[in-house]
């Protein structure tokens, strides 16, 4: 390997590494979104992550 690579990759590495550290950071700075409980939400999985709506075996697409 070249000088120049080993140069560059230590450079990629190096920000990779402040990149996480910030992020980190960050995390551990925000505080959970306080959200009032869902009342007479769907049991199981989101439906909204799947697509769909089902509900007693009819299935509405959004």
């Amino acid at each position: 390997m070249s000088q120049d690579v080993r140069t560059k990759e230590a450079r990629i590495a190096a920000a990779a590494a402040r990149a996480l550290a910030e992020a980190e950071a960050r995390r551990a700075a925000s505080t959970p979104l306080r959200l009032a409980p869902e009342l007479g939400g769907r049991d199981g999985p989101e439906p909204v992550r799947y697509g769909d709506w089902e509900r007693k075996g009819i299935v509405v697409d959004f």
